[in-house]
């Protein structure tokens, strides 16, 4: 063979082993990040007019991405988070609200974890989840290998370790309590990045769900607050202040994928989970967080992958929502479902990526669950009925967003057959829906107990099945005088024990005592105040007279008198298997009912 013609043959293979890399590429599966603020809304962003906001990165990446305009979500926490997970309705699915057992996904539901694991991909969660703290419900239960998280709810809530502050405070890693200095956004995008670090040879999907910039909004740096002082009122500088921590979050996260080589095949997509808060600058609209007017439900998002073709910068005007994201990373990232399911929601492909999409007029529902209706829940409860520029709300008032995005002309007696049609469209969902949950019991969450995946369940009076719970600190530490049930399924009968407190374990505070604050809050924040005050404001916890306690729970009642320093009330019971309804109650020496137990800790012995 000659010299040349050998020269050929290497030049021939060299060219081939190059088309097989770009073919490889090509194939490559792209990382996916989806990063969703709390309680951020739409008008909380410089980018869409806000004067007085700092979000410099934030408006870099809606530059640099596709930005949905048109974009909705549920109107608060749980229920979009639910829909969010599974591209199908909250009221479908369960965790259609945000306390008293309604915030459980159902444990049938393939979740976005489920189907990333199912492909492969690492899988990480980064902050809130709010979607259940016991087994079957939490994170590792649901397709997240990696999990750093807090309470269910949020700092202060019942689920959350007594104290927290958002500063150096206890966190739950995969299911044990660790303590991690730092404020607590930077905690969770540190973590998420260390995550991408270690994970960046092959596909990730990291779900990075900062609790902030849900009340409290606890700054203990006082450089976020400076851009602000003397311009806006002290809480909504601290609400703004809290925003520009997490903007300056992103931008440092975007720097990592850029160092790493990781930004060009990284499906980066930011929204929040509901309107506004605060909302001290509404964009135009009706309504902010809770509500059913588009102030409640629309929001920002942003989709930004340079290498998957989607033209930068865009704004996408079209009727799209929360439960469209995940069929959409099913379809442009080619992923398999690990068992068939039916979605809501509609891959955002043709909008993405074709010049002329065919995208037909859609109509999708908004239902503000909230936690103070009655069960089940009716029709028309704060809801609304979207149609690209019609919004029917409450089943009667009518607006064209076209020419009044601020919802404050009904034409529905000019435009009854627009109406009837909308109308025509919620009967057909609901049946569709309840037809999934005709027993509204079955669509709470019952945690398990007696299995090798959680030896001890958590219960607290955040997820009583109850209207009125006590769902956080404050209301817990001034006694509330309410009363509910959990509900939760014994997998293995046996011997149990059940331990009833006043106060949660790290309190360390007697039944008819009050905790020993010892965490003070940074100088900067509370002036040294005991973070107590961060809690409950000026009132100081509550002593209760507590002096016994009693359980119904698998058809037994039982009674434990209570000592001055005793801490709990413990029994030993046999428990059969199945589900069991569990009700425990703080009673003083008269035998008056004082309050529900706030606290149980419940297993197999």
């Amino acid at each position: 063979m000659s010299k040349c013609h050998a020269h050929e043959i290497m030049k021939l293979a060299a060219l081939c082993l190059l088309a097989l890399s770009l073919v490889c590429a090509a194939g490559e599966k792209p990382n996916v990040i989806l990063i969703m603020t709390d309680d951020q809304g739409y008008g909380d962003l410089a980018c869409h007019g806000n004067p007085d906001v700092k979000t410099p990165e934030l408006d870099r990446l809606a530059k640099e991405s596709a930005s949905f305009s048109n974009f909705h979500v549920d109107s608060y926490c749980t229920p979009t988070r639910s829909a969010l997970m599974t591209g199908r309705y909250s009221h479908r699915v369960g965790g259609w609200g945000t306390v008293a057992g309604r915030n459980m996904l159902r444990d049938t539901e393939v979740t976005m974890a489920d189907v990333f694991r199912h492909n492969r991909y690492r899988t990480g969660i980064f902050g809130k989840w709010h979607l259940g703290t016991n087994y079957p419900y939490r994170p590792i239960d649901r397709g997240f290998e990696e999990w750093l998280g807090k309470g269910d709810g949020g700092t202060g809530c019942a689920t959350d370790y007594w104290g927290n502050d958002r500063v150096n405070d206890v966190f739950i890693h995969n299911g044990e309590q660790v303590v991690l200095a730092g404020y607590e956004t930077d905690v969770f995008f540190a973590a998420a990045r260390d995550f991408i670090k270690k994970n960046k040879q092959q596909p990730f999907f990291v779900y990075l769900t900062p609790y902030a910039v849900h009340s409290p909004e606890s700054i203990p740096d006082l450089k976020w607050l400076q851009p602000y002082a003397g311009k806006v009122s002290p809480t909504v500088a601290d609400f703004y202040a809290t925003i520009s921590n997490i903007d300056k979050n992103i931008g440092e996260l975007r720097e990592l994928l850029r160092r790493e080589g990781l930004e060009k095949n990284t499906l980066l997509v930011f929204l929040t989970d509901n309107g506004s808060a605060r909302n001290p600058f509404p964009a135009g609209m009706r309504g902010q967080k809770g509500s059913q007017y588009d102030g409640g439900h629309r929001v920002p998002c942003f989709v930004h992958w340079p290498d998957g073709g989607i033209k930068a910068p865009q704004t996408i005007d079209r009727l799209t929502a929360h439960l469209d994201l995940l069929p959409t990373f099913v379809d442009l990232c080619s992923l398999k479902l690990p068992k068939p399911v039916r979605f809501d929601g509609t891959s955002l492909r043709p909008l993405l990526l074709d010049a002329q999409p065919a995208w037909p007029d859609r109509t999708l529902m908004n239902g503000t669950v909230y936690n103070g209706v009655p069960l089940p829940r009716p029709k028309w409860t704060k809801g609304a009925v979207m149609r690209e520029n019609w919004r029917l709300v409450d089943g009667k008032e009518l607006y064209d967003i076209t020419t009044d995005p601020g919802q404050k002309v009904d034409v529905a007696a000019t435009h009854p057959k627009i109406v009837e049609e909308l109308k025509a469209s919620y009967e057909t969902y609901w049946q569709d829906v309840t037809a999934e949950t005709q027993d509204w019991l079955k669509t709470l969450g019952r945690p398990i107990v007696g299995t090798a995946a959680q030896r001890e369940l958590y219960l607290c009076s955040e997820d009583w099945v109850d209207d009125g719970c006590p769902w956080n600190q404050d209301a817990v530490a001034e006694g509330a005088k309410k009363f509910g049930p959990w509900r939760v399924r014994v997998q293995t009968a046996g011997v149990y024990r059940l331990e009833v407190r006043r106060w949660p374990r790290e309190a360390d505070a007697p039944m008819s005592g009050v905790p020993l604050e010892k965490k003070t809050a940074p100088d900067a924040w509370l002036r040294g105040k005991p973070v107590a005050r961060l809690l409950y404001g000026d009132r100081q916890p509550k002593a209760l007279p507590v002096a016994q306690v009693s359980v119904k729970i698998g058809g037994q009642t039982l009674h434990h008198r209570v000592q001055p320093h005793d801490l709990a009330a413990v029994f030993e019971l046999t428990l059969t298997a199945g589900e069991q309804t569990t009700d425990a109650r703080l009673i003083d020496a008269s035998g008056a009912e004082l309050a529900g137990a706030y606290f149980v800790y419940l297993r197999q012995n």
